[in-house]
């Protein structure tokens, strides 16, 4: 039933698994000060779908930036605080959220926010969710060498106090 060479569902395949090396290289790589952005889902907002539904919109501020203990240590931020984040290609600030359930080296802030820009059409969302838009963060030069899809996530990036 499967069009597979061995006719199973094949976990590894050689394409993915040639490519392992590669990975481990770049990780190698990341610079000390360097952190990686990853995105997050929530499930009252799924994206931006839900921004505009009262009901679902309040509450706490969904739109943080969640930073390990660690390297919230080193960079001299605090829960609660603004911290400035920077791509290559923009910036942007957020509200500070340290917790163990992102690892060291890497944070992580949520698609599909950034509802307070000029012409913007969602009332609700803008009021009460505006939060920022982690799409000024995306570079358009990176693009996954196996897939050729842009990089959307482990999106290297400086972080500050904002």
């Amino acid at each position: 039933m499967l069009a597979t060479a061995s006719g199973r569902v094949e976990l590894a395949p050689d394409l993915l698994v040639g490519d392992v090396e590669r990975l481990l290289a770049r990780i190698g790589e990341q610079r000390d000060d360097e952190l990686l952005l990853v995105g997050r889902r929530h499930m009252r907002n799924n994206n931006s779908w839900l921004h505009n539904v009262r009901s679902l919109a309040k509450g706490r501020d969904r739109c943080t930036l969640q930073v390990h203990p660690d390297d919230a240590r080193r960079l001299e931020l605090e829960h609660g605080g603004a911290a400035r984040i920077r791509s290559r290609v923009g910036e942007v600030v957020a509200p500070v959220e340290i917790t163990d359930v992102v690892m060291p080296g890497v944070v992580c802030l949520p698609h599909g926010f950034g509802h307070d820009v000029p012409g913007a059409q969602l009332r609700v969302a803008s009021t009460l969710q505006p939060g920022v838009n982690s799409n000024k963060l995306t570079d358009e030069t990176l693009l996954d060498s196996l897939s050729c899809n842009a990089v959307l996530n482990g999106i290297p990036v400086e972080v500050a106090r904002g």
